[in-house]
């Protein structure tokens, strides 16, 4: 199914450290790539490396006086509030400027080699940064690699670019860049903002013509629900935009064992979300798909798993669910953060759903939630929200 596929990639990736006890552990990538390597994903992609962001790459998005406001703290190590720097989400560091550069490089070196079809579908799972506002730093993100990444290919001549978001967080960032383009159409599936930050991300948050979409589900929901919206919403919209690139984010942080959100997927029914967008991407954008990491913060039992099978599923030879996790592996997970880590690469579950055309229930909370989305963005797209 995938012809050519790019993972980015630098060891100085890690870099992007907000210091110990910050639940954005840089070691959740460093374990992902191990553990791609060991289970010999890697062997079927090509890994590249990358430089740092322009300061004129980053302005694509991002405010200038902004950008210099990051060297500033990054060349003292001292806060600076005022751009979101220097609080509990995102503590100012020496060298944040160099570390937020190279992750938004990244996801630059995968925008190009997808545009200029040098590859089919490209990977940073170090990026997905999609917090980061145009002049403030903001939920554990400086600059925003997606945006950044999506800026740069409609400065290249993109006519239209989708960017799907499945973390548990709302793509607020991203959304906020593009909300006046209806170039770019954004949907983003995510926690109700009634009990997640960042507090936005409501269906009526509609965006240009329509192309800014949410489906803001309730907590509790796992995979038969997550589904179910997912079907309701993203296909229908995708085919209908016809996207030159799909751009994803897999924020992994809606799984049940996420220590900072209230969704409850398993590993399997992530895995089953990836494999949906993979073939998305063929169907409606030509197979060309840019994907990255994003949120995760069970930084052993999910993390390293479920981005290795993003990796394996985008090269078009998915793990089997059953594949023990490499002993070699185990050790050095146990190493790096003392903790047990999964024995294979499955929750041991068989995620299942029933379609929204089989029957909208407006007793249920994710019914109601998927219609809410519907009512409010179908009609701009001509699509009829009923089911």
């Amino acid at each position: 199914m995938s012809r050519s596929v790019q993972v980015v990639w630098d060891d100085r990736l890690i870099s992007y450290d907000f210091g110990p006890g910050h639940p954005l552990a840089p070691v959740r990538v460093e374990l992902t790539m191990a553990l791609a390597r060991e289970l010999g994903v890697l062997d079927k992609v090509t890994v590249t490396g990358c430089v740092p962001a322009t300061d004129d790459e980053l302005a694509l998005v991002h405010a200038r006086d902004y950008i210099a406001a990051v060297r500033r703290v990054s060349a003292s190590g001292a806060p600076d509030v005022f751009h979101g720097l220097g609080t509990p989400d995102n503590p100012a560091f020496a060298g944040v400027h160099e570390a937020s550069a190279l992750v938004a490089g990244a996801t630059l070196a995968a925008a190009r080699a997808v545009w200029t079809g040098e590859a089919e579908h490209a990977l940073n799972v170090a990026g997905g940064l999609h917090h980061a506002m145009p002049g403030t730093a903001s939920g554990f993100c400086v600059y925003n690699d997606p945006a950044v990444g999506i800026a740069w290919m409609l400065e290249q001549g993109a006519r239209r670019i989708a960017y799907v978001d499945v973390d548990v967080h709302h793509g607020d960032g991203v959304q906020a860049m593009f909300y006046d383009d209806p170039r770019v159409l954004t949907i983003s599936l995510h926690e109700s903002p009634r009990t997640l930050f960042p507090g936005t991300g409501f269906p009526s948050e509609t965006g240009a013509e329509g192309t800014a979409v949410n489906v803001a589900l309730p907590a509790g929901c796992g995979d038969a629900g997550w589904l179910r919206a997912f079907h309701a919403v993203v296909p229908p919209l995708l085919r209908e935009f016809a996207p030159d690139v799909l751009v994803t984010q897999h924020g992994c942080d809606s799984h049940a064992l996420d220590p900072l959100a209230h969704l409850m997927l398993s590993l399997d029914g992530q895995r089953r979300a990836y494999a949906e967008l993979h073939a998305l991407a063929h169907e409606t954008a030509g197979g060309r798909w840019l994907a990255t990491g994003g949120g995760g913060y069970e930084l052993v039992q999910v993390v390293p798993r479920a981005w290795t099978h993003l990796i394996a599923e985008a090269a078009g030879d998915p793990i089997e669910p059953a594949t023990e996790t490499p002993p070699s592996w185990r050790a050095f997970a146990t190493e790096r953060t003392g903790e047990l880590p999964p024995l294979s690469m499955t929750d041991g579950r068989d995620p299942e759903f029933h379609d929204l055309s089989r029957g909208y229930d407006p007793g249920d909370s994710i019914d109601r939630a998927i219609m809410a989305t519907r009512k409010a963005i179908f009609p701009s797209h001509g699509l009829d929200p009923e089911p």
